[in-house]
């Protein structure tokens, strides 16, 4: 009896939440968590709840400029080494909105693990702007070569950490900014002072600030006051700018 051959994994874009718009202009994709090593699938609920509501937030607030969202669906659960699975599968889906809908510019919106994959893939020529919140990164180690960020020099990049992060390490995306701030002034990192790694206690100000860094990104609207103060400031000031309690409420200056 012939052995059946294994089915090749393959990455999908999830459906745009609410009604995808004529003309698409731009597009956000949306890199959910994920393990540092694992081979299984990923579960269909493995694309959690702030990543979701990011999507819904963003398609809302770019409708009219031709915003189309999606949720990146892994092959592997785990980023497994130098295979990098989470990372290949952001690249891979970059091309995919290539494909979809031509010359558009894309922003990479990672959580956790998924804010590493961002950074990552980054330098794909389709992207102007990355979003990484509490992105997992490894411990520096001497013997390894560093998180690489030479890929980001002419995208905008946004970090958001919470300084009590137990689950990944704040200093880490400090240094990886600092790093970054080197090759490209454009980058700008915000803490969430007495918040974790899911950013809840703070969740509408990061929802608006994210909102406000990607519309400014993709579509030239004007930025907030202290994201422009962000991005200006030399390190570290623009990489350890706090993010106000309210901030959302009265964006514009």
């Amino acid at each position: 009896m012939a052995q059946q051959s294994t089915p090749v994994r393959t990455a999908r874009l999830g459906r745009a939440p609410g009604p995808e718009p004529t003309a698409v202009s731009g597009v956000v994709l949306l890199l959910p968590g994920g393990e540092e090593v694992s081979e299984r699938r990923p579960s269909p609920l493995m694309a959690g709840a702030a990543v979701r509501a990011l999507g819904r937030r963003l398609a809302r607030a770019g409708r009219e400029d031709g915003l189309a969202t999606h949720v990146v669906h892994y092959r592997y659960r785990g980023w497994n080494g130098s295979e990098a699975h989470l990372a290949r599968d952001a690249t891979w889906a970059a091309d995919e909105v290539v494909r979809r809908y031509g010359d558009v510019s894309v922003c990479l919106a990672g959580v956790g693990m998924g804010g590493r994959a961002a950074l990552h893939a980054g330098g794909h020529e389709a992207v102007n702007s990355v979003v990484a919140l509490s992105p997992w990164l490894p411990e520096e180690d001497a013997a390894a070569p560093p998180e690489p960020v030479k890929q980001l020099a002419g995208r905008r990049v946004l970090v958001v950490h919470g300084t009590h992060d137990e689950r990944t390490d704040p200093e880490l995306s400090f240094r990886l900014a600092a790093r970054a701030k080197k090759a490209n002034r454009d980058v700008c990192r915000f803490e969430v002072h007495a918040d974790g790694h899911g950013l809840r206690q703070y969740r509408e100000e990061v929802l608006a600030l994210t909102e406000d860094f990607v519309m400014g990104a993709l579509f030239g609207r004007p930025l907030s006051r202290p994201v422009e103060d962000a991005l200006a400031a030399p390190p570290p000031l623009g990489l350890r700018m706090p993010l106000a309690s309210g901030f959302g409420r009265s964006l514009r200056r």
